[in-house]
């Protein structure tokens, strides 16, 4: 595994930009996090609903993809549209940052306010598996990327990176909600996720673009 430290940090730093970029789902494990109600199963239906995602994304979509040189050739260039659309956003973000709030936290709720423990999971799903971005976040984006590991050893190691992070985002802003709240209200702290994420996703095009001109 020591010789795919490569791959591994690529899916890692892949993974966590696109969980950086506060969606309805992570405001929703943020706000049970503040409210402390059913932190760890609401934390964990939504950490193993991305795994899934994700495996699905690198072993199932990406596997097939890469065994087909045309489809993975366009795919790799559609993911670097991806990556440099999503820097350009990113950017946007750091420039005019836009800061989460009490209201903002509170509304992504929505019918599961108050609710019990199967209600909150039942809405961790939903959130997971309705919101089509997901699906062009893990299947598509970080399936597209892994098509240039040719590999299982590789795309292991990638899938690991980009799981690795999505325990530390979902439990770090389960668990630690109430001390990072207060980050998330000051622009500054955009400012800098933002100009980190640009940064992170600038790089990865750059890098699956160079592979894509040797291909």
């Amino acid at each position: 595994m020591i010789d795919q430290w490569p791959a591994l940090a690529e899916g890692f730093l892949v993974s966590f930009g696109l969980l950086l970029a506060i969606g309805p789902q992570n405001f929703y494990v943020l706000r049970q996090g503040l409210r402390h109600r059913h932190v760890f199963a609401v934390t964990t239906t939504t950490f193993i609903s991305d795994v899934a995602m994700i495996s699905l994304g690198v072993m199932g979509v990406g596997r097939v993809f890469a065994d087909n040189p045309t489809i993975a050739y366009w795919l790799g260039w559609g993911g670097v549209a991806f990556l440099l659309w999503f820097a350009v956003k990113s950017l946007k973000g750091a420039i005019k940052p836009v800061v989460v709030t009490d209201d903002r936290i509170e509304a992504s709720a929505g019918s599961a306010a108050g609710q019990g423990v199967r209600v909150a999971i039942l809405h961790a799903i939903a959130f997971a598996w309705l919101n089509p971005w997901a699906y062009v976040d893990t299947m598509v984006l970080i399936g597209g990327v892994s098509v240039k590991y040719a590999t299982d050893a590789a795309r292991l190691a990638f899938l690991i990176g980009a799981v690795v992070a999505s325990a530390s985002w979902f439990y770090a802003i389960g668990y630690g909600a109430k001390k990072a709240a207060p980050l998330f209200k000051k622009p500054i702290t955009w400012r800098v996720l933002d100009g980190v994420i640009t940064a992170v996703m600038l790089g990865v095009a750059l890098m699956l673009a160079r592979h894509q001109l040797g291909a």
